[in-house]
């Protein structure tokens, strides 16, 4: 058994944290940190947690808890831990951040694109970028994990196979995504509002999205070269899920031909047929949101459009699970050795 914290508790991911944690066999938690709703009961707060969680809100106080915790999560907005982190925190605990402050290995990148200065560039590159179905057993042996984004995580897993096969040019890669509301966060914001969202879809973050260079950074290591993509992330009225539509030209074969689906496919298997957590779905059976809510599961499939040439990747996953706080939990079992599913094995909701 082991101790566990969390900072940002009441965020939509670190309230998702805890109701998985609650019902992992290997984990106490110990701590809800937020700043928010510091001294409030956090049942009180989320009530589908009411006579289940007991325990009180603290403060974020990052050094007292590493005194206590052998794991911390910090649910953050991008900038805190960066702030915060220090050799003496990370000498006593591990830490699973779930904000971009350690995935872009190009400091200069990630100041760029998130307009913020990194005040601890020196561990960014011991951090790990907890894609665990990639980067699995390098998680097994950090103390710092970088748990990808949600647009990211469904976007990657997609389209690594081919990238990493060469059967995709990822220079031609263009990914429409979309999102239910819970992935803007729980503050409250002007264009999230009931009336704003409720029978519209609409495309923002065009050509500038944040987790652009995430997916150029992991590609490009997949390709084996610098790569550049189109992004293009829509807001639908939904609470939950992403959907990823990717698109790149196939790589002829010598004789000028295209690679059959039969072989397409065989590659998702060959790269996903043993991981619990993602699902190739059958031929002519596309992901949908609905079918991978309230769970750890990303959903793939892949078409080639002979008449284009081109190879059409589709993935779905529940954005707060897979997408962040389930995949954190994902990582710390692989970080202390527990079995890669515990606290993970809900089927998808529905309806």
């Amino acid at each position: 058994m082991i101790k566990a914290g969390i900072i940002g508790a009441t965020g939509y991911a670190g309230a998702e944290l805890v109701r998985l944690l609650t019902h992992h066999r290997e984990v106490e938690l110990i701590w809800y940190g937020s700043r928010s709703y510091c001294n409030e009961k956090f049942g009180e707060i989320y009530r589908n947690l009411f006579e289940i969680v007991e325990d009180v809100c603290m403060d974020d106080n990052l050094e007292e808890l590493a005194e206590k915790a052998d794991v911390i999560f910090t649910a953050t907005p991008q900038g805190y831990l960066a702030s915060v982190l220090h050799d003496e925190i990370l000498s006593k605990t591990k830490i699973i951040d779930l904000s971009a402050d350690y995935r872009i290995k190009d400091v200069a990148v990630y100041e760029k694109w998130y307009g913020i200065s990194h005040k601890s560039p020196q561990y960014i590159e011991e951090a790990v970028y907890g894609l665990c179905e990639i980067n699995r057993e390098d998680v097994k042996m950090t103390r710092l994990v970088a748990n990808p984004g949600c647009y990211t995580t469904c976007s990657i897993l997609s389209a690594y196979p081919l990238v990493k096969e060469g059967i995709i040019d990822p220079s031609t890669l263009i990914i429409d995504a979309k999102s239910g509301t819970s992935g803007a966060g729980r503050g409250a914001k002007t264009q999230n509002l009931y009336c704003e969202v409720n029978e519209n879809i609409k495309a923002y973050g065009v050509t500038n999205h944040r987790h652009t260079p995430e997916i150029e950074e992991q590609l490009g290591l997949a390709a084996g070269r610098e790569i550049v993509i189109n992004f293009t992330p829509h807001l639908v009225p939904m609470n939950r899920g992403i959907l990823v539509t990717a698109y790149a030209s196939a790589v002829k074969r010598a004789d000028g031909s295209l690679p059959s689906e039969k072989e397409i496919r065989a590659v998702y298997d060959a790269y996903y047929g043993k991981e619990t957590f993602v699902r190739v779905l059958p031929e002519g059976i596309y992901p949908e949101t609905r079918w991978v809510e309230g769970s750890n599961y990303v959903d793939l499939n892949v078409k080639i459009d002979e008449r284009t040439g081109r190879i059409i990747m589709m993935g779905a996953l529940d954005n707060l699970v897979k997408g962040a706080a389930g995949q954190a939990v994902q990582n710390m079992n692989l970080m202390f050795g527990f079995s890669e599913t515990e606290g993970l094995q809900m089927a998808p909701l529905f309806p």
